[in-house]
């Protein structure tokens, strides 16, 4: 079994500093560890389609919208929790690969929505179903009913972060 690194820096905080509680270091840095694993391997198949870290992320909110499969920037800037900026860096690369086409939202020109091209969309739903099973089979671990209580109580932790902000 792999070594909880986690597990050891909370046992030396214990040894050096026992007038402290570092268990929460068991839920946050385990978490923190947790992210930096999932990433590594999540990233493998969107590197072989030739996507760059998040462009995946535009594609599959771009296909949830449903048909047309088109969004604007800003929304799309709102619903990943990026910045414009990092939209348009995005945007600029899934264009220039032929996944998305953007065009005017309006008479003027100003305005702008993003559209999965047929390629992307083809792309899309072939990389949803090879993502699912990568993810399902990083929790493997886990029973369903563990993964069911797991996923109960980051819920409860995500809705408590984001409540007292």
């Amino acid at each position: 079994m792999a070594e909880d690194v986690v597990a050891g820096i909370v046992e030396q905080w214990a040894r050096e500093r026992p007038d402290l509680d570092a268990s929460p270091m068991l839920i946050i840095g385990r978490l923190q560890r947790l992210a930096h694993l999932v990433d590594g391997r999540l990233r493998p198949p969107f590197a072989a389609a030739d996507l760059a870290n998040g462009d995946f992320d535009v594609l599959a909110a771009l296909r949830r919208a449903g048909e047309p499969f088109q969004a604007r920037p800003t929304d799309l800037s709102r619903s990943l929790l990026v910045t414009t900026g990092a939209i348009t860096k995005r945007l600029d690369r899934l264009q220039a690969t032929g996944l998305v086409e953007r065009e005017s939202a309006d008479g003027d020109g100003r305005g702008k929505t993003v559209r999965l091209t047929p390629l992307g969309l083809e792309t899309t739903d072939r990389l949803i179903g090879v993502h699912l099973a990568n993810e399902r089979r990083l929790v493997g671990a886990l029973t369903e009913q563990e993964r069911e209580h797991l996923q109960e109580l980051l819920g409860r932790l995500a809705e408590s972060l984001e409540r007292d902000g």
